[in-house]
C-alpha cells in the first residue's frame, strides 16, 4: 500500500532496530514468564470477554508470546482467526483449531511463520472480528503503533475502515515498549488499548 510523504522512515527504522535489539536479549525463561502474564492480563479485558470472533496471530522469535492466549480464547469458545501471509504482504485468514492446526511456513527473507493449515477464508474474513490483536514494536501515549514495517497490518486496518468494521484494536507488547512517542504518518490510526505483562493501557479513539 503506497503512501507519500514518508519523511520519518529513517526515524522509524532506527527505533525498530533499537527495540528489536532489546527483544533479542530476552531468554527463553523471560519469554515463557511474560507470555503467561500477558495471557492473564489480556483475558481480563472486557472486550475479549464479550468477543465471539478474535483475529490474532502466532508470536515468533522474541515477540510477546501468544500461544497461551490463543488456547485460552479457544477454550472459552471464541472463534480465533490467524493470518497467513500472501506474496504481496497482504494477509489471508484461517481458523485456529489448536496447536496441531498450525504449520511452519517459510517466506522468502523471513523466519518461518506458523500459519493455520486449514481452509483459507480470504482477506476480508478479518472484518467479522470483534477484536483484532495486532503485533507491534511500540505504542505511544496517543495510541499510535509502530509495526515492523512490512505493511501487512496497514492493509488490514485499511480493509477494516473500508468495510465500516469497528473492532477493538489491541496491541500486545512488553512493558518497556509503551513509550512517549513514535513517528506517525497521516494515514496512521490509534489503537484502543495495549496489553503488557503488567497491565492494560487504554487510549481514547474516535
Amino acid at each position: 500500500m503506497a503512501h507519500g510523504g514518508r519523511t520519518d522512515e529513517p526515524d522509524k527504522r532506527g527505533l525498530r532496530r533499537h527495540l528489536l535489539s532489546v527483544r533479542n536479549r530476552l531468554t527463553a525463561d523471560d519469554l515463557g514468564e511474560t507470555g503467561r502474564a500477558l495471557a492473564e492480563r489480556a483475558l481480563e479485558l472486557p472486550e475479549l470477554a464479550g468477543a465471539r470472533t478474535v483475529a490474532a496471530y502466532v508470536s515468533v522469535g522474541t515477540e510477546p508470546g501468544t500461544p497461551a492466549l490463543l488456547d485460552a480464547l479457544r477454550t472459552r469458545g471464541v472463534r480465533v482467526l490467524l493470518p497467513a501471509l500472501l506474496p504481496d504482504n497482504d494477509l489471508d485468514w484461517g481458523e485456529y483449531a489448536g496447536p496441531d492446526s498450525l504449520a511452519p511456513v517459510r517466506h522468502a527473507g523471513r523466519m518461518a511463520l506458523f500459519e493455520p493449515s486449514g481452509a483459507r477464508l480470504g482477506p476480508d474474513a478479518v472484518t467479522a472480528a470483534d477484536v483484532v490483536l495486532l503485533p507491534g514494536l511500540a505504542v505511544d501515549a496517543r495510541g499510535m503503533r509502530l509495526g515492523r514495517g512490512g505493511g501487512s497490518y496497514d492493509r488490514v486496518l485499511a480493509r477494516l475502515e473500508r468495510a465500516g468494521a469497528r473492532p477493538r484494536l489491541v496491541v500486545l507488547l512488553y512493558d518497556r515498549e509503551v513509550v512517549a512517542r513514535v513517528p506517525a504518518e497521516a494515514h496512521d490510526r490509534p489503537v484502543h488499548a495495549v496489553v503488557t505483562p503488567s497491565g492494560v493501557h487504554r487510549f481514547a479513539r474516535p
